[in-house]
């Protein structure tokens, strides 16, 4: 029987050929160093080669895995159909293209450690640091875009729900993905709403991000369709299910003890 990894990693792709392997080393380099037990699961969609590549790598290191296929189906499905693959006591995600240091994570443990639920990094905080900033035009369409978020959903409480550099104890992702529906973008602020309407703990902390000036987002279509998938998840049942009381879970120090 396989022993249960402290840590599963998704990287969602798209056409990442690029920057993939230079993030698995660098993640794993990292990990390593830590001497955590991790998987590190990659959706990779796109006809670019990162999948193969990926693919490659899994052949000479099971703690790696590749799915997705040519199509582009959505950052929310790959994330989604990752935790699904998962195993980890603790699940996360991060950009490919590495925009958030893997080194942040020594920010979100000690809150995992705490019992927090899901903790999420953000770039809108104190404690943040934007190392390379969007464009003006990105960062004033994000300014809007988080007033009409924050007016639907109600998540006044998160500053930054796009930072995609999020992690969840093991149980609770599974539980919010196994509901989420969103393919798109807005899966960042469906999970969260998911979550805040279940009761889970939601910690937001500050961690470095850098841009890097590659937006796949469509200016036009693309915000057309955010706008209708934020009215599907304050308007369209989301989160209305019941949930069961979440397990008592063992502390990190402790997992690497009984795992």
């Amino acid at each position: 029987m396989k022993r249960v990894p402290e840590l599963s990693l998704i990287l969602p792709a798209y056409n990442e050929a690029r920057a993939i392997q230079s993030t698995l080393d660098e993640v794993q380099a990292y990990l390593d160093g830590e001497g955590l037990s991790y998987e590190v699961v990659v959706p990779a969609d796109g006809d670019d080669g990162t999948r193969e590549a990926v693919a490659r790598r899994a052949r000479r290191d099971a703690r790696v895995q590749a799915l997705g296929g040519p199509g582009r189906r959505g950052k929310g499905r790959g994330v989604r159909e990752g935790v699904a693959r998962a195993r980890g006591r603790l699940i996360g995600f991060a950009d490919a293209d590495n925009k958030t240091p893997i080194s942040e994570l020594e920010k979100v443990f000690p809150w995992l450690e705490a019992g927090w639920d899901v903790v999420i990094g953000s770039r809108a905080l104190g404690d943040s640091r934007v190392e390379v900033a969007q464009p003006l035009y990105r960062r004033l369409g994000s300014r809007c875009f988080g007033l009409g978020m924050h007016l639907l959903t109600g998540l006044w409480e998160v500053h930054d729900t796009q930072c995609g550099f999020k992690f969840f104890q093991g149980e609770v992702a599974r539980d919010l993905f196994a509901r989420q529906r969103i393919d798109g973008y807005m899966f960042d602020v469906e999970v969260l709403y998911l979550a805040a309407r279940a009761g889970y703990r939601i910690k937001e902390v500050g961690v470095r991000w850098r841009d890097d000036g590659d937006s796949r987002l469509e200016l036009v279509r693309g915000n057309w369709r955010n706008l209708i998938d934020l009215l599907r998840i304050r308007f369209g049942g989301i989160g209305k299910e019941k949930q069961p009381a979440a397990p008592a879970r063992l502390p990190l120090a402790a997992w690497r003890k009984v795992g």
